[in-house]
């Protein structure tokens, strides 16, 4: 599938040279985990450090919110943690780990959630949040919006409140931004499903 399928949104607050050269390295993989799903791969972004750069600043750049209308960063399993400490570590903020089922020690509170292709469920340690604590979410992907709701009804049911959410890329068509309740959200590119 070809890079022109791929519009850039708040990605272009970095400039439409650095907006086109992320854009560039961002692979796509039909018939990945199953057949007639297209898995968007940007982790050969993250191997580029000028690509690395440009997702970095670009993710700073295009915050849904303004940084002092969040108190830390809570990224989800597992692309989430490859840019949301950075990202909470650059504001001043501390990270929280959104994690899959069974990966925390006793003591968590969990949430399942349909995906496009399956279920699955997510976990936070009952001491993550902070009574209310506003958190950023972030994730390297929105597409049904299944993970990046539990994640936020994680965050509620340990006593903080959802203040933003941030993804690299968002999937058309598939509604996922409409299960987040309103919530200020941003993505910096947008595809077909």
């Amino acid at each position: 599938m070809a890079q022109s399928d791929i519009t850039i949104e708040a990605l272009g607050k970095v400039g439409q040279e650095d907006a086109e050269y992320m854009v560039s390295l961002i692979r796509s993989v039909p018939g990945f985990p199953k057949e007639g799903i297209i898995f968007r791969d940007f982790m050969p972004v993250l191997a580029d450090p000028k690509g690395l750069r440009i997702l970095l600043k670009a993710l700073e750049e295009a915050l849904p919110v303004a940084p002092d209308e969040f108190d830390a960063v809570a990224g989800l399993e597992s692309r989430g943690f490859l840019f949301g400490p950075t990202l909470a570590s650059h504001l001043g903020k501390g990270f929280i780990a959104i994690r899959k089922a069974g990966k925390l020690p006793p003591e968590t509170i969990g949430e399942s959630y349909d995906l496009e292709y399956g279920t699955a469920s997510v976990e936070i340690e009952t001491e993550a949040v902070a009574h209310g604590e506003r958190v950023l979410i972030v994730d390297d992907l929105i597409a049904t919006g299944g993970t990046a709701k539990a994640g936020a009804d994680l965050i509620e049911k340990a006593g903080g409140k959802v203040a933003g959410f941030s993804f690299v890329m968002r999937l058309e068509g598939l509604d996922g931004i409409d299960k987040l309740g309103g919530v200020p959200t941003s993505s910096l590119v947008s595809m077909p499903a």
